[in-house]
């Protein structure tokens, strides 16, 4: 009889250890996240979150993705995204600077470890940068509500507001620190996907509790978010694991003084490689604008004003269709580009050249590198498109029924399905390489 997947799980001592590693520190940083910035004034913060508004809309849906981090003015208000922000902006450096392309490609582990630490120092620039916007943002929301009277960078505010930006930005490297402990000591690889999880998990019943207010609509909210969430699952699931097996000749082994034939094998390539990244890389780089933007609202100049001020209309409500076009077109642009980049990483064409291996019909090293990248760009496209329109689906159905909960759902179910799935597929794979033969999942 098979064993479930729990019995599984508390069977192998260094899995278990390491999934009991990984939920006391999600717990640890679901307690820290509770700890407010000094001088808040939390009603304040309530009332700019039920105004509505752009500004109300732009911070519910970060207080969705950081786990209720925002309603709390929490100093873990920021979550990870200042770094997924700094990861995103050497990503597109590399190929733009030739000294870094080089150097990821004479030596790709050294690259990667230098461009690693060079993101952990751009993450902190960068979460005091957001920090401030945050701050200007629940100011500049409600004309008289301030929720930090004492912010400014003169005379006596100055060393209150150094305080609190300190305060959010070592927040920010604290959730980091967490999710590097998690991929290294718990679920390997998880750290920062598990962080932002955590997060949202956290917020899904109180937004679901929102569909429950509506008395006269209940049921009908209730039964298109379920349905809805069907729909999404599958989608997820059906895109993720869609693949094309490219067929490679492997030469045979010697045995003696005679070769044996060649063998025949496959190579995978999956149609979305970037699995749920291009969500997250989206959502952090959409929530951007509209914080730098806030720095502007208070320019002498008349243009500038309106600039700032229709940049934060048009990326701080979900509902708005300029706001679902972009989204849905920067998930298919990060698809294609965070696939090219793990790709490159993996050099498949000098990998196999070294093996003795070859695509019938291809030369070896660089054209079938050329070739590989050909057949990964066509089915990276559907893949790309069907996982942009499963992301603004949940913002079209908040639209047509009339039902905000529906619009910031959206992203947090995405991320939540993605996680999941990668998780317990890296358990299972753990599990295998252990021994344990069977799936994970009770048939």
């Amino acid at each position: 009889m098979k064993r479930s997947a729990w019995r599984y799980l508390w069977s192998a001592e260094e899995i278990r250890n390491r999934v009991l590693i990984t939920l006391g520190l999600l717990i640890l940083y679901r307690l820290a996240a509770h700890v407010p910035v000094p001088g808040v004034n939390r009603d304040a913060i309530q009332q700019i979150l039920t105004s509505g508004g752009g500004a109300g809309n732009l911070l519910s849906l970060l207080d969705l993705l950081s786990g209720g981090t925002v309603s709390n003015f929490s100093v873990l208000a920021m979550g990870v995204y200042p770094y997924i922000t700094a990861q995103i902006i050497l990503q597109l450096l590399v190929p733009i600077i030739p000294a870094l392309q080089k150097r990821m490609e004479d030596d790709p582990k050294a690259g990667r470890e230098f461009q690693e630490r060079w993101t952990y120092y751009l993450a902190i620039p960068m979460a005091a940068l957001s920090a401030i916007g945050q701050i200007r943002i629940f100011n500049a929301s409600i004309p008289g509500v301030q929720v930090l009277p004492q912010f400014g960078f003169s005379g006596a505010n100055l060393l209150p507001t150094l305080t609190t930006i300190i305060s959010m930005a070592a927040g920010t490297m604290f959730a980091i620190w967490l999710g590097e402990l998690i991929s290294e000591y718990g679920i390997r690889g998880q750290g920062l996907s598990l962080i932002i999880f955590s997060g949202i998990v956290s917020r899904l019943p109180s937004t679901v509790g929102t569909l429950w207010v509506d008395q006269e609509r209940r049921w009908l909210l209730l039964g298109a978010f379920v349905l809805l969430m069907a729909l999404t699952v599958f989608a997820i699931v059906i895109v993720t694991q869609g693949r094309r097996n490219v067929p490679v000749m492997y030469p045979g082994r010697r045995v003696g003084n005679r070769q044996s034939m060649p063998v025949k094998g496959t190579l995978p390539l999956l149609v979305n490689m970037a699995g749920m990244i291009p969500i997250i890389f989206a959502q952090s780089i959409l929530t951007f604008p509209a914080i730098i933007a806030q720095f502007f609202t208070s320019s002498q100049l008349e243009w500038v004003r309106n600039l700032s001020t229709g940049t934060i209309s048009l990326f701080s409500d979900s509902r708005n269709n300029g706001y679902i076009t972009i989204y849905f077109f920067m998930v298919v642009l990060f698809s294609f580009f965070y696939t090219d980049v793990i790709f490159q990483q993996q050099n498949y064409g000098e990998n196999l050249k070294k093996v003795g291996a070859q695509v019938p019909g291809v030369t070896k090293g660089v054209p079938t590198q050329r070739y590989l990248n050909r057949v990964l760009q066509r089915i990276t496209l559907p893949g790309a498109v069907f996982l942009g329109v499963v992301a603004i689906l949940p913002f079209v159905a908040g639209n047509v029924l009339q039902a905000n909960a529906f619009s910031v759902l959206g992203s947090g179910l995405l991320i939540v399905v993605g996680v999941v799935k990668d998780t317990f597929f890296g358990l299972e794979t753990e599990l295998k390489l252990r021994g344990y033969d069977d799936s994970l999942l009770v048939r």
